[in-house]
Parts: C-alpha cells; structure tokens; sequence
C-alpha cells in the first residue's frame, strides 16, 4: 500500500518503512507524528483521491533525526544602480520513517519510542558512572594523600645551627639554594658529606642532575673547611 501526503508545502508518495526527508515537524527522535493531508492512497492499480484530502486517512511516521539543508545562496543585483544583495538560507528537515498507512479513521498502533525506559537506563547509566568515578576517586584519594606526605616530608633531616649561604656554591642560585633549604639541606658540610645513594636520591626527586650535585659536592668540601 502507498499513499500521497502533503506537508511542508510538498507532496511525497510514500510506503510503510520510507525513509524521507520533510520540512521540519515538531519531535524529538523516537516520536511518532501524525501526517493527516493524505492526497491519495492505493494498493496495485486501486488509487483512491481525496478532495482534496482522504476522509479518515492517515500517515503516522517515527522522527529518526532534526537536521537542516544544504545552504541556498539568493543574490540579488540591480544593474547600474551598484545594488547587490547576499542571502543564504538552510532550510530545517525532519528525517522520519513511515510506520502505518491508516484508512477509515483506524487509530495508530505504533506508539512512541519507549522514553521512560530511555530514560530510567539513561539514569542508570549516568548514575553507574558517578558510582564508578566515585569509587575511582575514593580509590585514588589515599594515594594522592601519601604521595602529598611524602612530599611534605624532606629528603634530609636539617642540622642545627645556622644555616650556610649556599648561592656561594657556582651553579646554585636563590631559587635552587630555597629548594635545598626546603628539602633540609642547609650548610657546606652537609652537601660534602653526601654519599652516591644521597646524591641519586637528590637527582630522582628534585631538579638537578647527578653531574651538578657532583660538582656541588667537591665545591662544598673546599667550603666547609674555612
């Protein structure tokens, strides 16, 4: 069975599970409309007409996708007159696919697309996902909070007394001598006292090389003995 509908201005020849593209209609994907202009329907060679309409005819299509056209260019130009005018326009389609061809005022059997199932497993699905980032971040969280002890914790256990002015060291300026103090490293002695195993554990947790902290060390020798 076939049937001729009108909507939009336009007429189309559809059939059960057409796939069209009409002016837009008001719908969400999954909706099922309502098309009640049919012009005309038929099956083989029976045709009936309307006039203009099919009494009791109707066309129910389900809503597969809201979209817009190609864009149209309208340009207008009036000769002599240095007159040019550019439109473009994109006209709005609904993309639907016919379900039922309903005569003699027959009510649709097709209903919409079950939403609140949709949506009770949208919940589920969105409510799985916090629990799992939940579960993630709880997860994380004592990691994140030994990894801050950590460190929070210096690498050395600071000597009492006065601290030296490390910038005297070539090659350890303000910022780098503040990041020494900060991990408890604080005078000539202590630097050229620092065995391979220090120098390595300096290396691997502060920005400085085993070649700098090296040459830190030798100067630091010189220095601790005035």
């Amino acid at each position: 069975m076939f049937a001729v509908i009108k909507t939009g201005g336009k007429q189309y020849r559809v059939a059960a599970n057409d796939l069209l593209k009409i002016e837009k209609v008001e719908g969400q994907v999954g909706d099922i409309v309502e098309i009640g202009h049919v012009l005309a329907h038929g099956e083989g060679e029976n045709v009936t007409f309307g006039a203009p309409f099919v009494d009791g005819a109707l066309v129910t299509a389900e809503v597969v996708e809201q979209g817009k056209n190609r864009t149209v260019i309208a340009f207008k130009k009036r000769r002599r007159q240095n007159s040019r005018r550019k439109i473009g326009h994109r006209q709005l389609l609904t993309t639907v696919r016919i379900a039922e061809i309903l005569l003699g005022g027959a009510k649709p059997t097709k209903k919409a697309a079950a939403k609140a199932e949709a949506k009770t497993e949208a919940k589920a699905e969105v409510a799985a996902k916090a629990e799992a980032a939940s579960k993630t971040e709880a997860e994380a969280a004592p990691k994140k909070e030994a990894k801050a002890t950590e460190t929070a914790v210096p690498l050395f256990k600071a000597p009492k007394g006065e601290p030296d002015d490390l910038t005297v060291i070539k090659g350890v300026g303000p910022v780098a001598a503040g990041q020494l103090n900060e991990q408890g490293i604080t005078t000539f002695t202590q630097i050229a006292k620092l065995s391979d195993k220090d120098i390595a554990k300096i290396d691997e947790h502060m920005p400085f090389s085993t070649d700098q902290i090296t040459d830190w060390r030798e100067q630091a020798k010189d220095l601790a003995k005035k």
